[in-house]
């Protein structure tokens, strides 16, 4: 006679646990038991016993019920204070012996209302990554608790508090971390799959599941669970079987929330829906996305597609911004896993004549990446009724031609260009949020914001001073403050609204708004601020739309900027203001192709146009519509001084702005859109007054040469 399974069920209200053992009984015969449990909490000395239970166990075996008492100074688990008991069961059986079993448990109770999901009533917002299995050292998951510990500490570091386990389930220890921890798992019965059609898998299926809530059910962790990811067909059989799926296991296991699956469908058995909808760019969407398609802004929200839904509704792989790879990273592939795409990827761009240029490609991309994550998350957060988002991730997955989505590569070790402390600025359970309608102003209109907070912490914030101000480097333009009411957690709540004037700024200038709260809050949004009136253009150079009306100025010998027309660039290689999404080759070649700027931001160039080395807010009217020259085939010393960062998996050598001698004659060129609009587009106007003015000035001093046919080269005439 023995104990086979333990089940705990938590009963917050009452501080105590249900207690159910199946208990196996080989005898032949009934058999008299008695059992009772031992409640430790985990680093205490404290114990608490339940009283014994007798029961008669028939032949075969069967379940045995009791309940234990934790007293009134009980603690709860959530992800602020994550306090785990071991239940130490215990069975006599007369005549037979004794046998004990331990299990982790938690008094935590998870359901919904509404469109948030609660743990113990409180409403979360969770912030989560993928976990895809991806061990490069072994090809397997650890099974040591300490490993996973490294691994969910490095996503609290980032402020995440939840990790979905992408069509897998892991081992036990990875439980016992997150309990100890608090992190929220999403667990799933390792499938992507075709279900519902009647093979063996959909019998597989429940079977997997039933051994996996048995397994690690009575985590406190283990909070969420679906069948697997994206389920094919879209067939109505699909759908049935995935509803019965949820309803058998809901009423088998009630102790935590279950969707059908991530990505899809939307069942109404579900208690919560993991969907694709609410992320900034989709698949399929290439440069019609946000990011690409609509100015620079911090105000829209995912509102009106939670309300069309009636249970909450978690963001499916959010993000899937990707950098250039981190070639150096190829040391550490030490066990049975062999970076041969790196060593590839390395190739190609050694033959590319840009082996240099591996590593400023990548910290330039990475900066990119940080900031489309930002505005992912704030979009997030900002809206209202929420239930959270899924990384699609945290760290990078080498699968699927490479998706180089991560600020962790595949070890979890932080890429050089991240920092944890600036990614939680936006991303954790107290963040302030700015609502800008822009983020490219005119000096003679002012920057407008509303402001508030998503609080999802432990309990409320005490009233309290928020303050704010508005700088440019050391410049300070105007600071405010708001006197906030006690701010309730589990939803967002308005501070007050900015207005700040730009007029004192007589240059083109990158300014900073920073909103701070109690303790270390904090968040911080960078704007760019352009006089309102144009300069006047500069004497001595000649400024054509046309290569005819260039290669006529450069016969004569004079300085010339060309605003070509990105129409007439041939490039087959499409650019937005977007990294490339997951890669193109599990994308079928979706654009966008590039993975953002690399500038020399050191020029005399920019001297009037503030940038940094990376692409930032302040590019995308330029990047909006335009196309990257194709240099492959010139000299290999032509360094643009605006390089289209290009796909790892095609290094061309990509321009949006360079300059050479031609003839008698030197020439800039660019192939961004300066012509048009400009009134209107006011970095757009400052970029082309910055470079005509270069052009004019005794700094532009072109050394690589091109032949006029080279230059034509770049260019198709205009259908």
């Amino acid at each position: 006679v023995w104990i086979e399974h333990v089940q705990a069920t938590a009963n917050l209200q009452k501080k105590q646990f249900l207690v159910r053992a199946t208990v196996g009984n080989q005898t032949g015969k009934a058999a008299s038991v008695s059992l009772g449990a031992v409640a430790t909490l985990r680093g205490e000395a404290a114990q608490v016993t339940s009283p014994r239970t007798e029961a008669s166990v028939p032949a075969g075996g069967g379940e045995v019920e009791f309940t234990i008492d934790l007293g009134p100074a009980a603690q709860a688990w959530d992800e602020f204070r994550p306090a785990v008991y071991d239940l130490n069961v215990q069975l006599d059986a007369q005549g037979v012996g004794a046998h004990s079993k331990r299990v982790a448990a938690g008094l935590r109770e998870v359901g919904t209302a509404g469109t948030q999901i609660t743990v113990n009533g409180r409403p979360v917002f969770l912030r989560g990554t993928l976990e895809c299995c991806v061990f490069p050292k072994t090809g397997y998951p650890p099974t040591d608790v300490e490993s996973w510990k490294t691994v969910f500490r490095r996503c609290q570091e980032f402020g995440l508090n939840h990790v979905r386990f992408h069509s897998y389930c892991p081992p036990e220890a990875a439980f016992d971390a997150a309990d100890e921890l608090g992190v929220y798992l999403q667990v799933e019965a390792a499938c992507w799959a075709v279900v519902g059609d009647g093979k063996p898998v959909d019998g597989w299926i429940y079977a997997e599941t039933q051994r996996i809530l048995r397994a690690y059910g009575s985590h406190p962790s283990f909070v969420m669970m679906a069948y697997g990811n994206e389920p094919f067909p879209n067939k109505p059989t699909r759908d049935r079987y995935l509803a019965d799926w949820v309803t058998h296991f809901k009423k088998l296991d009630p102790r935590r929330v279950y969707s059908c699956a991530s990505g899809w469908p939307t069942l109404k058995e579900s208690d919560y829906h993991v969907l694709p909808g609410p992320r900034l760019h989709q698949w399929g969407e290439q440069l019609r996305s946000r990011l690409n398609a609509k100015a620079p802004t911090t105000v829209p929200d995912y509102g009106d597609f939670i309300r069309r839904h009636d249970r909450p509704v978690v963001a499916h792989e959010i993000g899937q911004w990707c950098v250039y790879p981190d070639l150096d990273e190829r040391s550490k592939y030490t066990g049975v896993t062999q970076a041969k795409n790196f060593d590839i990827f390395a190739d190609m761009l050694r033959d590319a004549g840009m082996a240099a240029l591996a590593r400023p490609f990548l910290m330039a991309s990475g900066a990119l990446q940080e900031l489309c994550y930002k505005e992912e998350v704030e979009a997030a957060l900002r809206t209202p009724g929420f239930g959270g988002f899924q990384l699609l991730g945290l760290n990078d997955f080498p699968g699927q031609g490479t998706a180089l989505v991560g600020l962790c590569d595949a070890f979890w070790d932080v890429k050089p260009y991240a920092s944890a402390e600036r990614f939680r600025e936006f991303c954790r359970d107290t963040v302030p949020l700015a609502r800008l309608p822009k983020r490219i102003l005119s000096t003679s209109e002012p920057l407008m914001a509303e402001v508030e907070v998503a609080h999802f912490g432990a309990e409320a914030l005490a009233p309290g001073l928020w303050k704010w101000r508005l700088t440019s480097g050391d410049q300070s333009l105007q600071s405010g403050q708001f006197q906030s009411r006690a701010i309730p957690t589990g939803k967002n709540t308005k501070l007050g609204s900015i207005s700040a004037s730009l007029a004192s700024l007589a240059a083109p200038a990158a300014c900073e708004l920073v909103v701070e709260g109690p303790s270390d809050i904090r968040n911080a949004w960078r704007v760019w601020a352009y006089p309102s009136q144009a300069k006047p253009a500069p004497t001595g150079v000649e400024v054509v739309s046309t290569l005819a009306a260039a290669r006529a100025a450069l016969d004569r010998g004079e300085r010339v900027v060309l605003l070509a027309d990105p129409t007439t660039v041939k490039s087959q290689v499409a650019i937005g203001f977007s990294p490339i999404f997951w890669n193109t080759a599990w994308t079928e070649n979706q654009p966008p192709h590039g993975l953002g700027l690399l500038i020399d931001s050191a020029s005399a160039a920019f001297a009037s146009f503030p940038t940094a080395s990376h692409q930032d807010w302040q590019w995308w009217e330029m990047l909006k519509g335009c196309r990257a020259m194709e240099l492959d085939g010139l000299p290999s010393n032509l360094q643009p001084l605006v390089q289209v960062i290009p796909d790892w998996a095609a290094p061309k050598r990509l321009a949006l702005v360079f300059e050479a001698r031609v003839g008698s004659g030197r020439l800039l060129v660019t192939s961004a859109n300066l012509s048009s609009d400009l009134k209107n587009r006011h970095a757009a106007r400052a970029l082309r007054e910055s470079l005509t003015a270069y052009a004019a000035g005794d700094d532009f001093a072109p050394s690589v040469e091109l032949s006029p046919e080279q230059l034509a080269g770049l260019f198709a005439p205009k259908p």
